[in-house]
């Protein structure tokens, strides 16, 4: 992997870590009930948008863990299962 590319997956896990530990914030405080409505940069959350926030955050996880993998020389894909095969 060339330098380049390591510094702009750098960058952008750098970015998703940021996006993430926002997301979480947010949650918690939404979910622990003391406030009524959250805030990050221009966009506010309240009780309702808690859903939409879980899904958010496990993409955003899932993104991180890509990148992380990316860095390490590992590829970004898993093996879910193997079907065995009787020939």
């Amino acid at each position: 992997m060339n330098a380049l590319k390591r510094a702009r997956l750098k960058k952008s896990l750098t970015f998703w870590t940021a996006t993430l530990e926002a997301l979480q914030k947010a949650h918690t405080a939404l979910v622990e009930g003391g406030v009524q409505r959250f805030r990050i940069e221009d966009r506010e959350l309240t009780h309702f948008d808690i859903p939409n926030l879980l899904k958010e955050i496990l993409a955003a996880e899932k993104r991180v863990e890509e990148l992380e993998a990316l860095l390490s020389g590992y590829g970004s894909r898993k093996i879910v299962g193997i079907v065995p095969r009787d020939w």
